[in-house]
């Protein structure tokens, strides 16, 4: 898929739920391999897809310059809340500060449906008698105070600790002073999470919630990465580089460090190759479906660029850090199908996984999945084998899947079109939602569909979106993981300045900007409770209002020249550039459905009513035949 001058080897691994992706960048040829995933290490697994890609590129490892890795090691745990032991240090009167949040509702009329609990129970969260105030030091922590913090601490027996003091955020002195403390008169190994060296934005609560999701998920993500290092070092590949949330790949120490920038490291792989297909085949905007064997992740690209948010929640926790904006749902070919107490048929979000697997792929696993309702439809081809050397049990499939109808009361076909519709709503939700409810119509968009499933349900959802172009690439089956090959590397710093409008100067910009390489400004209309991002790196102050603006318009429907704005939080991104690619067509010849076509990783399934040729940078272009 890639051509051109390489500088070297490339090697980039995607962790997923089911499989493992990898792909070898050499020469201006791509080389691709996919294994099943090892939930108990996946460090095996990543090696293992690394060396089979290797292999078929007939390289050794001692020869790759770059390797690149996304996985899912934080996010299942946060997701499983399978975490670390840790404590919580806060000023006092503020111990209960993320379990109080903000008093709202996931669901506005289900009141049965409560939060998630938080990570670090009352036991284990600890006082500091200490105040800063939002011009600074009100009361400092005398040594006595922090001796006695540092000792409950240590009787706590954890393994991480999450330090979040009022207004830290700008006034960081009294977490400096306790986090020295704590690691020098801890003998144990214990991680330290400083809410100002996580976030560095205010808001108490969001600061306080993102920190302690760090402290939980830092000591696993450690572990796991020192694995991964000492088997590449043994196995002689070059340190691992880590995907992080924000699109930007980071160094092992940074994200052993701080492992809440790795949240959405899977989906971010799959952001990075869709904006490098973007410049590549001259199409901007992208609504990009991803559906692999355990999720499907949404994001959009808008003029060349994957859309980003200074935040979000995961799992129903908040995490105020940088990030591609992604909507992920349990719907991939793994997902199970089931029958709910209402006697409706429901889809995921359990998953069937790499072990055992959809009941087709013939390793015990007795439930029917999207998979084998795929399966069961014909639409998998056949003599239908999964990457990865699976061979496909119809037999299976079909028992599992019959066996579902019989508690539904209706006939197999029946049940397995219903598992696909179910699916297909599912991620159509998703969809919706990064559009439709940012005032967005899908069908100003092409639907690029990848993943080793989602070009077997590109069309059934471009045509319920109304969106009568398809692209997918034909390396669909690794797009993440060749997007963490070409990804660049990024450090983001951020920090809370609340800058009325008179005081947002020419002078006050340049120094703001510094030498960062792209600044968002987080603006908002005095009196207002959030902002808009604006991206721009002049320091002209009523350009940089106008732009605000236009944004507000955009978004509400109305701008108020006649209020003054305010400059909340500035957002500096450093990058470098990551190898370069050029990209070229495939020998995909011309045809029109219904067919499957067997794509090596992925299979693509064309309808009747649409059509597929070959397109620009290795794209598959499918274009409805007419309107249905």
């Amino acid at each position: 898929m890639a051509k051109g001058e390489q500088a070297g080897v490339v090697l980039g691994v995607d962790v997923g739920g089911t499989f493992t992706d990898a792909v070898v960048v050499s020469g201006g040829r791509v080389f691709a391999s996919k294994s099943a995933s090892t939930p108990r290490d996946q460090s095996i697994g990543a090696l293992a897809a690394a060396g089979e890609a290797l292999k078929l590129a007939g390289l050794n490892p001692s020869e790759v310059l770059v390797f690149a890795h996304g996985m899912t090691v934080a996010t299942n745990a946060l997701l499983e809340s399978q975490v670390a032991e840790a404590a919580l240090v806060t000023t006092r009167g503020f111990a209960d500060l993320i379990e109080i949040g903000r008093q709202n509702r996931p669901s506005l009329y289900r009141l049965e449906i409560a939060p998630p609990p938080a990570l670090i129970p009352p036991r284990r969260r600890i006082e500091l008698d200490e105040r800063m105030g939002p011009g600074g030091v009100i009361k400092a922590p005398s040594d006595d105070e922090l001796d006695r913090v540092v000792a409950a601490v240590e009787a706590s027996r954890v393994s991480s600790v999450a330090v979040c003091l009022l207004h830290a955020d700008r006034f960081p002195q009294h977490e400096i002073a306790l986090g020295k403390r704590l690691r020098e008169r801890i003998s144990r190994p214990l991680h330290v999470s400083l809410s100002h060296e996580v976030v560095g934005t205010f808001r108490e609560y969001e600061r306080a919630a993102t920190t302690e999701v760090d402290a939980v998920l830092s000591p696993l993500l450690a572990g796991y990465l020192e694995r991964l290092g000492g088997r590449c070092a043994k196995g002689g590949l070059p340190e691992p580089s880590i995907m992080q949330s924000s699109g930007g790949l980071t160094d092992l120490e940074t994200a052993s460090r701080h492992a809440a920038l790795t949240v959405l490291s899977g989906p971010a792989g799959g952001a990075a190759a869709a904006a490098m297909i973007s410049a590549a085949a001259g199409e901007p905007d992208l609504l990009c479906f991803d559906m692999g064997g355990t999720s499907c992740d949404v994001c959009v690209i808008e003029a060349g660029r994957a859309r980003e948010t200074g935040g979000r929640s995961i799992g129903g926790r908040p995490l105020a850090l940088p990030m591609i904006d992604i909507e992920t749902v349990g719907a991939g070919g793994g997902s199970i199908a089931w029958r709910d107490p209402g006697g409706a048929l429901r889809v995921g979000p359990q998953s069937a996984g790499a072990e055992p697997g959809p009941a087709c792929y013939g390793k015990g696993g007795k439930l029917p999945t999207v998979t084998d309702a795929n399966l069961f439809l014909g639409r998998l081809g056949e003599n239908p084998e999964m990457a990865g050397g699976i061979e496909l049990d119809l037999n299976s499939g079909v028992e599992a899947i019959s066996s579902l109808a019989d508690e539904l009361g209706i006939d197999a076909g029946t049940c397995a079109a219903g598992i696909l519709q179910v699916a297909d709503t599912e991620m159509i939700r998703a969809l919706r939602v990064m559009t439709v409810e940012r005032g967005l119509d899908p069908a100003d968009f092409a639907l690029l569909a990848f993943g080793g499933a989602g070009p077997l349900h590109a069309a059934s959802i471009a045509d319920e979106l109304g969106i009568d172009r398809v692209l997918v690439p034909t390396d669909g089956g690794v797009f993440s993981a060749l997007g963490l090959a070409a990804a660049e590397h990024r450090r983001d710093e951020i920090r809370t300045v609340l800058m009325p409008e008179p005081e947002i100067t020419t002078a006050r910009l340049r120094e703001l900007i510094g030498n960062a390489d792209e600044v968002t400004w987080d603006i908002r209309y005095r009196g207002q409770s959030f902002e808009l991002p604006v991206t721009d790196l002049g320091t002209d102050p009523m350009r940089l209002r106008e732009l605000f603006e236009a944004l507000h318009e955009a978004r509400y429907g109305h701008r108020d020249s006649g209020v003054p704005i305010e400059l909340v939080t500035v957002r500096r991104r450093y990058f470098t550039a990551g190898p370069e690619m050029s990209l070229e067509g495939s020998d995909f010849s011309p045809r029109s459905g219904p067919e499957s076509i067997d794509l090596g990783q992925a299979t693509l399934f064309l309808p009747e009513g649409w059509s597929a040729s070959n397109y620009r940078a290795g794209l598959i272009r499918m274009t409805r035949d007419q309107l249905v």
